[in-house]
């Protein structure tokens, strides 16, 4: 299933997200739930979104930098939306008290709720030049949650190398956020870049992956601003992902 992140366009509104998706024949949508937009917090909103659209929502990304609170409020949204995947940025390496929660109650509310909590592997980014900039950020973490959201674009900055760590993930995989990286910037094109996407896609295929594959990629590079363009390089992607993924 290929789905569209919101936040590959978030400089539209998402009626216009919606449509854009749905004229490039898209599967569903992804929404990037973000503290500064309200309409992303509104389950009730999203669910007419969804209905006028004939556009389901696959997946919801939690507000990155959040905090216990804002993953609950987008839990009971996933509840609202019958939306079967919500997915998690690693928290701020000194937010002690939600890494703690997350990794005490993620466990039990996935049972209680049946929704799929995933943790995504973020950046490689350091404070101070040494210590990495979030927890629960590194291979044997992301294994103890237990469900991951693979960031392909997010694996360069850790130098791990992309096939490798699917392979240690494999079996924990439940969500890809697709993109590649080009010219030593991320989240660019996934038919664009040095990433072996092609190598990703083949292996998600025969491993017969049932997850969402999640388009997530900056919005200059989908020409935001020339809707026709928008619409254009949203089709050549699914056309990447089709010819090695179908």
């Amino acid at each position: 299933m290929l789905i569209l992140h919101t936040a590959s366009l978030h400089k539209y509104g998402l009626n216009r997200i919606f449509e854009f998706a749905k004229a490039a024949g898209y599967d569903g949508l992804e929404i990037g739930v973000d503290k500064a937009n309200y309409d992303t917090q509104n389950a009730e909103y999203l669910k007419q979104l969804s209905e006028a659209h004939q556009m389901p929502i696959m997946a919801l990304h939690a507000p990155t930098n959040g905090a216990q609170k804002s993953v609950e409020h987008t839990i009971r949204m996933a509840e609202f939306l019958g939306c079967p995947m919500v997915v998690i940025t690693p928290p701020r390496l000194l937010d002690f008290k939600f890494t703690s929660w997350l990794k005490k109650e993620v466990p039990g509310l996935r049972k209680k709720k049946n929704i799929q909590i995933a943790l995504a592997n973020a950046n490689g980014n350091t404070i101070l030049g040494f210590l990495p900039e979030r927890a629960l950020n590194n291979l044997e973490a992301l294994k103890k949650f237990g469900m991951v959201a693979l960031d392909t674009s997010s694996t360069v900055s850790k130098k791990w190398d992309l096939m490798r760590i699917y392979e240690h993930l494999r079996k924990l995989v439940v969500h890809i956020h697709l993109s590649n990286v080009r010219y030593h910037r991320e989240y660019s094109l996934p038919n664009e870049g040095i990433l072996p996407l092609e190598s990703l896609l083949k292996k998600l295929k025969k491993d017969n992956f049932k997850g969402a594959i999640s388009v997530l990629v900056r919005p200059s590079e989908l020409n935001a601003g020339d809707d026709l363009d928008v619409v254009k390089k949203l089709k050549h992607v699914k056309k990447f992902v089709e010819e090695y993924f179908a």
